[in-house]
Formats: structure tokens, sequence, C-alpha cells
């Protein structure tokens, strides 16, 4: 074959002391530029210092000072905080912001150091988050964030979260919520809340949301929510829809506003099935005005006071709608779900076997 077969666009390879003077120089750059590597930092609330350098035998001892060395960090390409069980309390938000290039397979990643699918796995091996920093004043009072994501390409797993240390009320219509997990990024993509639960206690410690996010790909996996105020809000992206979005095998019990509250999450690739939402105010609530139609598939919504509702921001009124933009396509709309409730079991908060909901597999568990 004649170069000219290849038209203009043949690349004349070079000479040999041209080749070498090339590879000469790009190992000097890439020597320069040091490898990209995976970040790993441990933390751990007992025997964690802040000073240490977060290994596994000198861990960090706060979530936030994590976040902190992973944003200033310029050299890897994949981040990963494991956090041994304990109490951690934040008194500053945890902000995971930086510019590293994140992939769907080099993530930032913060999870429990046992996790739910491990045999030796128990309940009390869960590290317990609970976020008490400054609030904000907004036009619905006032709010702090826990763990705040803005970044792409992140996942928590397997942690505890609790509700807020501040007096709820402020006035008629303001509120003081904190968010345990968060994200404001309207263009960000790909979350994932995997194994985690969320509590609350409407007088002593609420939580008004367990997990909200602007933006795309939030994907709740295998988590509980027990008596939090809302389980979850899926809200707003740029140009008006937010894709990809999930929500699978997670189990909403006593919600005293919504198991869902979608704003402006497309219902076309939205994937809601195997959930169970149970004793709550309201099964689905959408933004008011909202006019989305969506589908739950293999799931179990029973003992709800109302199946659908429109709601108007964290302190707004809520108005009790129809469900027919719902497409319920193998459901259980009855039957009575009954949680262990001893904390002494591996199952603590999970559905009794026999109740209602149990052949769903919500839950933390992803293994038989």
């Amino acid at each position: 074959m004649k170069h000219s077969d290849f038209g203009h666009s043949l690349v004349h390879l070079p000479t040999p002391a041209r080749l070498v003077k090339a590879v000469s120089v790009w190992m000097l750059l890439a020597s320069a530029i040091g490898p990209l590597t995976a970040q790993q930092l441990f933390v751990n609330a007992a025997s964690g210092v802040d000073t240490n350098p977060g290994t596994r035998e000198r861990p960090l001892r706060s979530v936030t000072e994590a976040a902190r060395r992973i944003n200033g960090d310029a050299t890897s390409r994949s981040s990963e905080v494991i956090v041994a069980p304990g109490l951690y309390v934040l008194s500053q938000t945890a902000l995971f912001k930086n510019s590293k290039s994140y992939t769907a397979t080099d993530r930032l990643v913060i999870r429990a150091e046992v996790l739910p699918d491990d045999p030796a796995w128990h309940p009390q091996q869960m590290p317990t988050v609970v976020t008490s920093v400054p609030l904000v004043a907004d036009e619905a009072g006032e709010f702090g964030a826990g763990i705040q994501i803005e970044v792409n390409h992140a996942t928590v797993q397997g942690l505890r979260f609790t509700g807020g240390l501040d007096f709820y009320y402020k006035s008629p219509k303001q509120i003081r919520r904190t968010y345990p997990i968060s994200r404001g990024g309207k263009n960000l993509d790909d979350l994932l809340v995997k194994q985690c639960v969320f509590m609350g206690d409407e007088q002593a410690m609420p939580l008004h949301v367990g997990v909200i996010a602007n933006g795309h790909g939030l994907v709740l996996e295998h988590d509980v929510f027990y008596n939090v105020r809302n389980a979850v809000v899926f809200w707003a992206a740029e140009g008006g829809t937010s894709h990809r979005n999930a929500m699978r095998n997670c189990l909403v019990y006593g919600a005293s506003t919504s198991g869902i509250w979608t704003v402006e999450t497309d219902g076309d690739d939205f994937d809601f099935r195997n959930n169970v939402i149970a004793n709550s105010r309201i099964a689905w609530m959408r933004e008011r005005g909202g006019t989305r139609r969506y589908k739950a598939v293999a799931s179990v919504f029973t003992d709800n006071a109302n199946m659908a509702a429109y709601g108007a921001g964290a302190a707004g009124s809520i108005i009790l709608t129809d469900s027919t933009f719902l497409s319920l396509q193998e459901m259980q709309l009855a039957g009575r779900v009954d949680l262990v409730m001893d904390r002494s079991e591996r199952n603590y908060l999970h559905i009794r076997k026999g109740s209602a909901g149990s052949e769903v597999k919500a839950g933390l568990f992803t293994q038989d």
C-alpha cells in the first residue's frame, strides 16, 4: 500500500534518534507531574487526631478534616474516606468541593469501615453522624448541611444519620432544619447513597430531609429512613429537568411528611422499584403545580394517611391531590408492615419476615 492511499493524514514515523529524545522528554514530564494515585484517609472518632496523616494506624478524628485534605489534594484520581464505628458530631459542614476529575469508577467514596453485607456486621458498628453546624438564615427559617457533596461521581455508604439538635420551630412559617446529605450544584451528576440509615424523632431530634440534592443521577439504594419528616427530595437541575435518578430497595417508615418528594425529576427515566413506604403521612409529594408523571414498580405503599400531595418549600403548606400521575405496577397497597425493634438483632429496623413488604427486600442488605 502506498503512502498516497492514506491521503494527507499520514504521520511520518520519527527517526530512532528523534524517538529516543521524545521518550526522554515524556519521562521527564511524567516524573515532574507525578502519577495520579488513589487517596485513602481513615477516620476514627475515638483514637483519631486531625493532625495525623490519616492512615489506618494514625487516623484523623473528623470527617470535616478528611474533606479539607481531599479538597486540597491535586494528585489523586480517586478519594476514599473510611469511617470507623463511633459517634461523629459535625460542628462544621463536611464540604467536598474540588477540581478533581472523578469518573464513574474513580470516585469520591465516604463509607463505613464495616458494611452491612459483611457477615460480622452489626447495627452498633455503623458510624453515627450528628449534624450540629451553625445554621444559615433563609426564607424558610434556618438550615445547616452535614455532609455536602459538590463534585460529580460520589458515594456515601454504610453510615447512620440522626436528626438535628436545634429547636425545630422558629415562627409559624419558618423552621430550623439540618440536611445530613445534600448537594447544591444543579449541573452535578452521579451521587449514590447506599446502605445508610436516617433516624429522627419528631420532638427530640427532628430530621427534616435525609437526602436532598440538585442536579442529576441521585441514586438511593438499600437505605432505611425511620421517623424522618421527608426521606428524600429529588430537587432541581439546570434547564428545569433532572435525569437519571433512582430509588431502589429502600424502606421508609413513619415519615411525618413524605416518603419521597420529586421536584424537577424526569418521570421517563426515573427508576422507582422495590421500595416500601409505610405508616407515613404522604407517600409521594410533588412540588406545587407539578405535572410530571411517574411509575412505581414492585413496591409497597401501605398504612399511609395519604397517597399524594403537593408541597411548597421547606415550611410551605401541603395540598392533598389524587394519585393519577402515578402508574402503579406490581404494587401492594394493603397490609401491615412490622419492623424488628430489638437493637440486639442484626436486622434491627428491618421488615420482619412474613410481614407485608418482606418479599420486596427493602433495607440495608443486598444479599440474602
